[in-house]
């Protein structure tokens, strides 16, 4: 893509002796790595019920039970650019090895833990140790691959965290029929990635081209001008993008539709039709993020409007999987946006104010649609609204983007 960035490191490791080259494995692990904050996301949705019947119908149980579920996306919003420092600092695989086995001890904790305050502080430990996964995981596909190669991966990040949001609701759901406290057990699976992490995974070294210090000396700064655009739109896209998944089941019961397997095969279909946008990266990145960020905000809005605005039931259907598809194909495109130009010392903090921008989005879009639907009188016009602020958004990143490839060029 040509928004992609030029400088690679080396990637070398001492056994053996010169630079090595990512390929299939690496990039297998770090998919399903970059899912685990995804799992933190989705997998207690299904046992909130579970876990106010637990704790009682005190105001207590009701402000907190909810906050364990989102408080790891709150905690990833605040320290991924801390994180994304200590990356450019002192390395990528160390603090991912570390943030997987504080993974395991936090996400484990409600098993034996009582007291609702210490569970969501459990939580909160989650959320610290997501953003070093997250922002470690996404540099080193960054820094492990490059070009049309590179694009690809990120597409199908992506991908996998599409489909896995399904997979482990859906399990979330089967082990939360055991008990409330069974899905925690699913934390425990990232001490099995750490192991494969310290295996397959190195730590790249800064090729000389790119002047990268070590950590006795001072960072390069970061562009903030250079930043500012590619965060203030991800965040935006964090809203845009969250908006189907939390509010579609709301949308669908207003219509008429309670069943919970015909709300969960839709929310399936949308799933699968964001997984279908973002492997649809991959194979058009090469038209640039000028071409394909207003196409990813106009699918969006179209899809946001017709799902507010439609009423029927088909109607919602249709304009979700459009939307759904715009989203998947804006997340890697926003993220390569964000990367493009940046060293091999500068990712890491690039790669952290962008998941904090994104995961910022994500944490407000459902406080943002429930007071749009207090002022405009439903959930309906409050998806619209969102809906033609992304139309808006798609038509101004493309006058944008052409001018200051104007000015470039």
């Amino acid at each position: 893509m040509s928004d992609s960035p030029t400088i690679a490191p080396t990637l070398t490791h001492p056994a053996y002796g010169g630079p090595r080259r990512a390929g299939r494995p690496q990039g297998v692990l770090l998919m399903f790595m970059s899912c685990l904050p995804v799992l933190g996301a989705v997998l207690l949705a299904p046992v909130l019920p579970s876990m106010q019947g637990h704790f009682g119908d005190t105001a207590q149980a009701k402000t907190l039970v909810p906050l364990s579920l989102t408080v790891p996306a709150l905690m990833i919003a605040l320290l991924a650019p801390f994180a994304g420092r200590v990356v450019d600092r002192f390395g990528r695989k160390r603090l991912l090895l570390l943030g997987l086995v504080v993974y395991a001890a936090f996400g484990t904790a409600p098993l034996w833990l009582d007291g609702l305050p210490a569970i969501v502080l459990s939580r909160a430990g989650v959320g610290v140790a997501e953003a070093a996964i997250m922002t470690c995981c996404t540099t080193l596909i960054a820094d492990y691959f490059s070009g049309p190669q590179r694009d690809r991966w990120l597409g199908l990040q992506t991908v996998f965290a599409s489909l896995s949001a399904t997979l482990f609701f859906a399990l979330g759901g089967g082990l939360g029929a055991h008990s409330w406290r069974t899905p925690f057990w699913l934390y425990a699976s990232s001490l099995a990635f750490a192991v494969l992490a310290a295996a397959l995974l190195w730590q790249p070294q800064p090729s000389a081209e790119s002047g990268a210090g070590t950590p006795h000396t001072a960072l390069p700064p970061l562009s903030a001008r250079a930043l500012l655009a590619p965060c203030l739109v991800s965040l935006f896209g964090g809203i845009v993008f969250y908006a189907p998944i939390v509010e579609l089941p709301f949308v669908l019961d207003h219509a008429g539709i309670d069943a919970v397997p015909v709300i969960g095969a839709v929310t399936a279909l949308a799933s699968a039709a964001t997984a279908t946008g973002a492997f649809t990266f991959g194979r058009v990145s090469s038209k640039g993020t000028a071409t394909l960020l207003p196409i990813a905000f106009a699918l969006a809005g179209v899809g946001l409007v017709t799902v507010g605005l439609g009423g029927s039931v088909p109607a919602i259907v249709v304009g979700a999987v459009i939307a759904s598809g715009g989203t998947g194909l804006l997340l890697p495109t926003l993220l390569v946006w964000a990367l493009a130009g940046l060293s091999f010392d500068q990712r890491g903090r690039g790669t952290g104010l962008w998941t904090a921008a994104l995961f910022l989005g994500e944490f407000i879009c459902p406080l943002l649609v429930l007071a749009l639907a207090a002022a405009l009188g439903g959930l309906g016009a409050a998806l619209g609204l969102i809906g033609a602020l992304a139309l808006v958004a798609g038509l101004a990143c493309r006058v944008g983007l052409t001018r200051a490839a104007a000015v470039l060029a």
